[in-house]
């Protein structure tokens, strides 16, 4: 299978990706409402791109209750449980990379299945997966 060549970018995507998945730093960044990420939100919003949040993600980000705005954004995401596919997905990942945490291989084998995008505030980290998920698109918040 040919995979298409790993990047990164500090830009919002200008074409509308089919589905983008945020990681917990994304999360935070909408949450304090950074300039970056209210960019990212207009473009997602634009193009009607739906959210995915792997369920870990939104584990390591919830330490409180959401407030009121926070539940809308939620409510307009979806939010992806571990299951054995992607279990097995960031499993190989860490095998191959043992210096890598299970939230991210989680995150980037949720942003490879579901459309190849992940925004991050963690950009050195995922990079570093980007050699086992090619696929993936790691842009920063």
């Amino acid at each position: 299978m040919a995979h298409s060549a790993p990047a990164t970018s500090t830009e919002p995507e200008e074409d509308a990706p089919h589905v983008i998945t945020f990681d917990t730093g994304a999360i935070i960044a909408v949450e304090r409402r950074t300039e970056r990420m209210l960019r990212v939100m207009r473009m997602i919003t634009g193009n009607s791109t739906p959210i995915i949040i792997p369920a870990v993600a939104l584990a390591e980000w919830w330490r409180a209750r959401p407030t009121q705005r926070m539940q809308t954004f939620l409510t307009g995401t979806t939010i992806e449980p571990v299951d054995a596919t992607l279990a097995s997905a960031a499993g190989e990942a860490l095998a191959a990379l043992p210096t890598a945490t299970i939230v991210d291989a989680l995150v980037m084998a949720s942003a490879a299945r579901s459309g190849g995008i992940v925004y991050t505030s963690d950009v050195g980290d995922l990079m570093t997966l980007q050699t086992h998920f090619r696929t993936v698109r790691v842009l920063a918040v």
